[in-house]
């Protein structure tokens, strides 16, 4: 039986269009710090009616507990459409949002993504 785990494509950012890229700061106990997670960071990704990242989402797993906390998710609606048909729109969203948050304990931030063509990406970041 297929897992949905078994779904996620990984690869490195800078040479993969689809994987999520997560910007965070150093960590600090309990401050408040301002994340990024985009698509296409070094190789952009087309974003149009045919061919987009349609939303991501973020958790965050802190050290030695058993479950993540999801901290966001941005769905990206704009792909070019409009009423004339596919690419006629002057409006494109890109994949690339911020957030912030605090915890008190170090963990792991992980980020999903979803290309309507090519499928679930994934990729984390280690907050020390």
């Amino acid at each position: 039986m297929k897992m949905i785990s078994d779904m996620f494509q990984t690869a490195d950012w800078k040479k993969e269009k689809h994987a999520p890229v997560i910007n965070a700061p150093r960590f600090k106990a309990g401050e408040t710090m301002t994340v990024t997670v985009n698509v296409g960071e070094e190789i952009a990704h087309p974003n149009t009616t045919a061919h987009h990242i349609a939303w991501i989402e973020v958790y965050f797993l802190p050290r030695d507990e058993k479950f993540p906390y999801m901290l966001g998710r941005h769905s990206f609606e704009s792909h070019g459409a409009s009423a004339q048909g596919a690419d006629t729109s002057t409006v494109y969203t890109e994949p690339h949002f911020a957030f912030r948050f605090r915890s008190e304990k170090p963990g792991t931030i992980m980020a999903s993504s979803y290309c309507n063509i090519h499928g679930l990406w994934s990729t984390s970041v280690e907050l020390e």
